[in-house]
């Protein structure tokens, strides 16, 4: 699909910085990123889109795929995996919290949101990549223009935003237009996080 080789390519150029990491500089995480938006806009019925806050550390950065892990792209039972897995690239084992989180609660789904995150990279403490910060609101610009990119062509039915930040992403790259608000699963969120995922996909 031409809009998602340009994609990708356009995010793979962006240069990283002292704080903010980009995953995309290596292409077998582009491979990975191509092969999930294949998939995931080829999928039949309803189309949702669910948007977090940034890469992790222990999560997207080994995969390319937001709400997704090493560990969970190796090992999951969900067909979308076991399907997925034949043409992936990954080399490490890591897991992480939000990602077994979100995927434990599609388990029982046969279609799958498509996952982004209104900051497409890593935002990292300074010197420290192996790390996790909140991004900014300077940070969520840099993705304003791919999160407008990916909802003009993957036009979902319903969009949700997943903690505060990415909220704020899609406040300010989509003015008016009307989202869910749901609560990122960490820090105790787990709960809150199930029961809006259910008002979003019921």
């Amino acid at each position: 699909m031409e809009f998602i080789s340009h994609y990708i390519a356009t995010l793979a150029a962006c240069p990283p910085s002292d704080i903010i990491a980009n995953p995309y500089a290596d292409e077998r995480l582009c491979n990975n990123l191509r092969v999930y938006l294949q998939k995931v806009f080829n999928q039949p019925g309803r189309r949702v889109l669910l948007v977090g806050e940034a890469l992790g550390y222990r999560g997207g950065v080994h995969t390319g795929i937001p709400f997704s892990s090493a560990r969970l792209a190796r090992q999951s039972r969900h067909p979308f995996w076991r399907d997925l897995r034949k043409e992936l690239q990954i080399e490490s084992d890591v897991s992480e919290a939000t990602a077994s989180i979100v995927w434990d609660y599609l388990a029982a789904r046969r279609r799958i949101p498509l996952c982004w995150n209104g900051l497409p990279f890593h935002p990292h403490l300074p010197s420290s990549v192996a790390s996790n910060r909140a991004p900014t609101a300077a940070d969520l610009r840099l993705g304003e223009d791919f999160l407008r990119q990916l909802v003009s062509a993957y036009r979902p039915d319903r969009i949700a935003a997943v903690g505060g930040k990415a909220a704020v992403a899609l406040e300010r790259a989509l003015p008016g237009q009307t989202f869910y608000a749901i609560r990122h699963p960490s820090y105790g969120g787990k709960q809150d996080f199930i029961r809006g995922m259910d008002r979003l996909l019921r």
